[in-house]
């Protein structure tokens, strides 16, 4: 395994508690101490996955965030102990493609890091699917509506293709979970209700239902 991961994060304690776990599960790991220090090292590297702190020092991880997404579609996993929804959902908003709570386990931090680099760097086929006015291209990871680009997460993006895949299908949230995370989710299931809120806000139309008391689904295409 050689994937490259930068952890932002200012507190020594917990910079050590992620360095060891990951360095001994293959990946090569760097780390930075504060917002701009981590913006440098990103900027002189090449990193297959971030773990950003919010909290930090000089600038803070929502701006770490926003800078690396003009420049980068790399992954970045938020790390905080801010658990507000609104917090989460700034993130998210950032382009952010997962969430985790401090405190956390190690193992979760572990599984959320394979489980998104497998996503992310997987061997796609360079299938391109359409629904109504949406044209998916997986190969690029890409989605239009309308022929205007929309930019969406690694997360959200995996969500569409699969309801684009399966028109009329209802998906629970542990269906989406499994199918999209790809490993028996630990948190509970707030995070699948964000990536759909913002789907819906970022797709702009009515194309994702909720069918009450199952999950989602998007309508056979008459």
């Amino acid at each position: 395994m050689d994937k490259r991961i930068l952890i932002i994060e200012d507190e020594p304690a917990i910079q050590k508690i992620l360095l060891e776990p990951l360095a001994v599960a293959g990946y090569q790991v760097a780390a930075a101490s504060d917002g701009l220090e981590g913006v440098a090292a990103f900027r002189e590297g090449s990193f297959d996955l971030i773990l950003l702190d919010i909290m930090l020092p000089k600038l803070d991880g929502y701006a770490v965030c926003e800078m690396i997404r003009r420049e980068s579609k790399v992954p970045i996993i938020l790390l905080t102990a801010l658990d507000a929804e609104d917090d989460q959902i700034k993130g998210f908003d950032l382009l952010a493609d997962d969430y985790i709570t401090k405190p956390f386990s190690v193992r979760l931090v572990l599984k959320r890091v394979e489980a998104l680099l497998r996503r992310t760097y997987a061997e796609k086929d360079a299938g391109v699917i359409r629904y109504k006015e949406i044209t998916l291209n997986e190969a690029g990871r890409q989605v239009f509506v309308f022929e205007h680009e929309i930019m969406l997460t690694h997360l959200e993006f995996d969500i569409l293709r699969i309801f684009m895949k399966n028109p009329g299908r209802v998906f629970s949230r542990d269906d989406l979970l499994n199918l999209v995370w790809g490993y028996e989710y630990v948190a509970d299931e707030k995070g699948v209700n964000f990536h759909i809120m913002n789907l819906r806000k970022k797709l702009n139309g009515g194309y994702i239902e909720t069918v009450r008391g199952v999950g989602y689904k998007i309508a056979k295409q008459d």
